[in-house]
């Protein structure tokens, strides 16, 4: 999926509501008829929608302003003015609204689910709203409220069974290529991955599962270092947790340790998931050298040792895996 967007701002206004009527009856045989204007109606909403046909927020990334119909002018005869006609915003399910400020302003969790983000201006009171003992024909009526505006971010936390979590070059692109379909970019340098790739790993008996290649984490990650939160931001949202280790790693373990702290820094709940320790580039190594990085480990949290390249422990790392979504 190389084309995962997951994030966008786009500028969006609701419809100013319409004017309220200060007409005034005139028919023939009734020479005083007061007044008789209807209410203005009120201004389109704008919601954002879910939908679970979308996976990327690829279909909003040219959208600059998104505007909704103002509501129409009320009339004689105490006629109300049409309603503005509301906006949609289609989003994947996993989406997050914020403010300008950074607020939540809600999130998509099922589809077909609808959250308004801007209220459409309420249509003004027509003059007949306004009449009474004292004032038996007024003259005025109210003017429809204005719309909401401003900048809204859309943000999206991919949905994934695994999500695959190591530093740059740890060989998540390539063991996420092995193993599926998915095409992601694969280079010897830092930050390849920008945005998540999604693949759909094959099991045994035509099962399957998706796994996530997430933008490579760096020390400082939680405090927004590197790609910072908006990697850490694609984690929460992963059922198990893969760490890989790469074999030429100078120390495995203190490797791992930097990334749990990462997470921790960022989400403590992150390390209440289930999670997998898994050593790449295996063929680097001899059964020599396993058993001495095996041995950095803890006796509860020994790693699997897995090769991209050559394919060597991708069905013991498949079958761990199925074992946490579903033992």
């Amino acid at each position: 999926m190389s084309n995962f967007v997951d994030y966008v701002k786009i500028h969006c206004k609701s419809g100013h509501g319409g004017a309220g009527s200060a007409h005034l009856r005139r028919e023939k045989y009734i020479p005083k008829g007061g007044p008789d204007g209807g209410d203005g109606g009120r201004g389109g909403h704008v919601i954002m929608r879910g939908n679970a046909q979308e996976w990327t927020l690829l279909p909003l990334r040219y959208t600059r302003h998104i505007k909704a119909e103002r509501g129409e002018n009320g009339a004689k005869s105490q006629l109300t003015g049409a309603d503005g006609a509301d906006i949609y915003i289609d989003v994947p399910i996993g989406t997050i609204a914020k403010n300008e400020e950074g607020e939540i302003i809600g999130e998509i969790l099922e589809d077909k689910q609808e959250i308004t983000l801007m209220l459409g201006g309420k249509g003004g009171k027509g003059n007949e709203h306004f009449k009474s003992s004292t004032n038996q024909t007024p003259r005025y009526a109210q003017p429809g409220m204005d719309g909401e505006e401003g900048f809204v971010v859309f943000e999206l936390k991919i949905l994934a069974d695994v999500g695959l979590v190591g530093f740059p070059n740890a060989g998540k692109s390539t063991l996420l290529a092995s193993v599926s379909a998915a095409k992601p970019k694969i280079a010897n340098y830092a930050f390849t991955t920008l945005t998540p790739n999604l693949g759909i790993v094959d099991y045994r008996n035509y099962k399957s599962f998706v796994m996530a290649d997430i933008p490579g984490i760096i020390e400082g990650a939680a405090e927004g270092k590197g790609l910072g939160h908006r990697f850490l931001r694609h984690i929460e949202r992963n059922s198990i947790l893969l760490f890989l280790i790469p074999a030429d790693s100078e120390s495995h373990f203190q490797e791992f340790k930097i990334l749990e702290n990462e997470l921790t820094e960022y989400n403590p709940e992150l390390l209440d998931k289930d999670f997998i320790i898994s050593i790449s580039k295996s063929d680097l190594l001899d059964e020599e050298l396993k058993k001495e990085i095996s041995a950095e480990f803890p006796e509860n949290r020994k790693p699997l040792f897995f090769s991209g390249v050559t394919g060597e422990g991708l069905v013991e790392l498949k079958d761990a895996v199925w074992k946490k979504l579903h033992g």
